[in-house]
Order: structure tokens, then sequence, then C-alpha cells
């Protein structure tokens, strides 16, 4: 299964490398490569994680790092809605659906 982003929840992403690669060379790469490959396992079968927000939004955690990947479906593809930090306001990307 494919995935794509919520334009918002692509610009997190950039900025969550951008930080962690200011904080330390490489980890911002390391950062990248945990969040694919933590997509590569929602892909793999997305309906296996629970609904954390009804009615169709999952969570699935980057393994690592304090953040978790928000994601629903959407016709045959996977749409991610946010990367929200572990510490931030759980719904503040609700005004992304």
């Amino acid at each position: 299964m494919n995935y794509f982003f919520n334009p918002t929840a692509r610009a997190e992403l950039l900025e969550h490398v951008a930080y962690y690669e200011s904080r330390q060379e490489g980890l911002g790469k390391r950062y990248l490569a945990a969040f694919i490959s933590s997509m590569s396992k929602v892909c793999e079968a997305p309906n296996r994680y629970k609904v954390e927000f009804p009615p169709d939004i999952r969570c699935y955690r980057v393994i690592g790092f304090p953040y978790n990947i928000l994601y629903r479906l959407v016709g045959s593809e996977i749409e991610v809605l946010a990367i929200a930090p572990h510490r931030r306001r759980p719904d503040y990307w609700r005004d992304r659906l």
C-alpha cells in the first residue's frame, strides 16, 4: 500500500529532520530512516493499529523517537495527517481533516 502526506504533515517531517540534524550530525538521517521503517509497517497492515480518534484516525509510533504518526485510509492509500510529538497537544492537527 502507498502513502501520501497532508502538506502540513510533510512540513512537520522536514522540520523534525532538520531539528535532529542540527542537534547531531547524522541524527536527522536516523530519524528519517525510523519514520520510513515505521511507515513500512503501517503500509503492510494499516488496519492492524487501533483507531485513536474516531471514526478512522489511527496511530503508530516512530520507533526510537517521541513521535506518533497519525493516519487514515483514503481509498486504497494511506494519508499521513501528522507526525505528532508525544508532548504536544493531542489534537492540534484536527483542522487538517
